[in-house]
């Protein structure tokens, strides 16, 4: 193995700080990227601030948007994830994800047509979005439409077994 000397060391500390602090690394995607790890690990309020460099490097990033809504959804700041994923949809009208998003933030609030009506619109979009059939299965079922709600919780465990784990708690 090769062992790097004290100079060594700090020129490869050196470029590496130039290399973080380049307008490469500092792009909206790789912020984006950056706030979804802090999304991942549970840490919202500084995936928020991820999602914002990113906006602000690139206003037109639609998924940084749904991003962001995702993250103030998980605060429970359902108002704002609901603004943050309309913008998303209205960037990129395709984005799936992003009805989704806003449809579970109506269902947290209780408006169940709506969360009905966005996650039937994220399963148009894409058909293979298990949480899209979950969480309008969940709506369906706080409406009394039971039936309706087992279908779709079914569909949902047959595109992602490992929902099964989830609904069981």
């Amino acid at each position: 193995m090769y062992k790097l000397g004290i100079a060594s060391t700090l020129v490869l500390a050196v470029a590496t700080l130039l290399w973080l602090s380049s307008p490469i690394w500092d792009t909206a995607v790789s912020a984006n990227n950056r706030g979804l790890v802090y999304n991942n690990k549970g840490e919202y309020q500084k995936a928020i601030v991820a999602f914002n460099k990113a906006i602000e490097l690139d206003p037109k990033l639609a998924i940084a948007y749904n991003n962001r809504g995702w993250a103030y959804i998980e605060l429970g700041q359902y108002e704002k994830g609901i603004t943050d994923c309309t913008k998303a949809i209205e960037l990129d009208p395709s984005l799936a994800l992003a009805y989704n998003n806003r449809g579970w933030a109506y269902i947290e609030l209780r408006q169940y047509e709506k969360g009905i009506t966005d996650c039937t619109k994220a399963i148009e979009l894409d058909p293979s979005l298990a949480m899209a059939y979950n969480n309008r299965g969940r709506a369906y079922i706080e409406l009394g439409q039971y039936e309706k709600g087992i279908a779709d919780f079914t569909k949902a465990i047959e595109l992602d077994p490992s929902l099964w784990a989830t609904m069981k708690k």
